[in-house]
């Protein structure tokens, strides 16, 4: 059991039900590994699908890569490592009672999370402008197979489904940037921040597998 140097901060933040904050965070920890687990299952009869349609039609995943815009995507990917480098270090410095560069951490990456999706949408937008639609709304030309729709609707629909989760996480960085700005977190009580911040890196490394899955096939 840890010894708490400002017991003020355990008495406004520790839940009657745990121990210690120690307790609190490992529960915590704990429930967002349990909440994980299932979004890697979840995601995983996506990655099934990619895998199945992949293995029939070789040739149209390397035709329809060519058709996306790999330096928005390998951005994006940059965009989002950087992200999580920011969040990684919003914990340090609650930890270390640096308040004011939790603040500009949790900023940045803030502000990094709606960089991805204005790049995200500006290839949306590029791929809608040639008739690259998912499903029946497919119109598209430029691909001679006739299961072209297969690609970019798994494509629109895995990608989507990322960007739905990076907008639940701009939710959750506002939610602490408020709770920053109110000067709640320090080495005493940072639960929130490692909470979030799990979730965020996992968002980060769904994306890594995207990108070369859908932009990098050869």
């Amino acid at each position: 059991m840890s010894n708490h140097s400002n017991p003020s901060t355990a008495v406004k933040f520790l839940q009657g039900h745990f121990v210690d904050m120690d307790q609190q965070l490992d529960a915590s920890k704990l429930g967002m590994w349990a909440f994980l687990a299932t979004e890697v299952l979840f995601f995983g009869g996506f990655f099934v699908a990619y895998t199945v349609y992949r293995i029939m039609y070789p040739e149209l995943f390397k035709m329809g890569a060519q058709h996306l815009i790999t330096f928005a995507g390998a951005t994006n990917t940059l965009v989002l490592i950087a992200s999580s480098v920011s969040v990684a270090f919003a914990i340090h410095f609650a930890n270390v009672n640096k308040k004011r560069n939790i603040i500009i951490s949790l900023s940045i990456t803030l502000g990094l999370a709606f960089c991805f999706l204005i790049i995200k949408g500006y290839s949306w937008i590029s791929e809608f402008g040639e008739g690259i639609y998912p499903g029946r709304y497919y119109t598209f030309e430029g691909i001679a197979h006739a299961k072209a729709h297969i690609f970019f609707s798994l494509y629109y629909m895995m990608t989507g489904l990322h960007a739905l989760h990076v907008m639940i996480g701009i939710g959750l960085m506002i939610w602490l940037l408020k709770k920053a700005l109110n000067h709640d977190f320090d080495s005493e009580y940072f639960v929130p921040l490692e909470v979030v911040g799990l979730y965020w890196h996992f968002v980060d490394l769904i994306w890594i597998f995207l990108f070369p899955l859908f932009y990098l096939v050869s």
